[in-house]
């Protein structure tokens, strides 16, 4: 009987010890959101508030380790609504991952209307999850990020940013 009881003893640390082992591998991070469709020719209030969720949008996450080498990427496509959900392991390699070494940003939309990746909430340029999470629950945490952003063509802006220094060729000068 003291052999029964050791051997269910033994067994129960072995179960223990796997369960948590696994724990830690399991746990993840989840980013959040949602990407529209904004249009400039509409009126004030309707481009305030009328944006369009865009079916099959994709977005992108790319986390980095301390030594700024690429250890995850994950995409979503978003669904009817414009909602999309990005899960991440917490751990790779048996090493954490740091929310704050993530890169989020806009990849495609299929729409050929509103196609243009604005930075509004950074989705253009790409945004870090710096900010405190949404939610904490038992083995996940939840950023929320967004909206994010695609325009028209006609919305636009020409990047005005480059500049000749000789005005006199008119064959290198944008017509902006």
């Amino acid at each position: 009987m003291g052999a029964n009881i050791f051997l269910m003893l033994a067994a129960t640390l072995v179960l223990v010890s796997a369960a948590a082992g696994d724990g830690a591998e399991t746990e993840v991070f989840q980013v959040a959101g949602k990407v529209l469709c904004q249009d400039c020719g509409e009126g004030w209030n309707e481009w305030v508030n009328g944006a369009n969720p865009i079916k099959g949008s994709k977005v992108s996450i790319t986390c980095m380790d301390d030594r700024n080498r690429v250890v995850q990427y994950a995409s979503d496509l978003t669904d009817d609504a414009g909602n999309f959900e990005v899960t991440c392991n917490q751990y790779v390699n048996k090493k954490e991952i740091k929310p704050q070494n993530c890169f989020f940003r806009l990849v495609s939309s299929p729409d050929p209307l509103c196609n243009i990746a604005t930075n509004f909430a950074g989705g253009k340029s790409g945004v870090k999850l710096h900010r405190r999470p949404a939610m904490v629950y038992r083995n996940i945490v939840k950023y929320d990020l967004g909206p994010f952003y695609y325009t028209t063509p006609m919305c636009d802006e020409p990047d005005t940013s480059i500049t000749d220094e000789d005005d006199s060729d008119d064959g290198r000068q944008s017509n902006y």
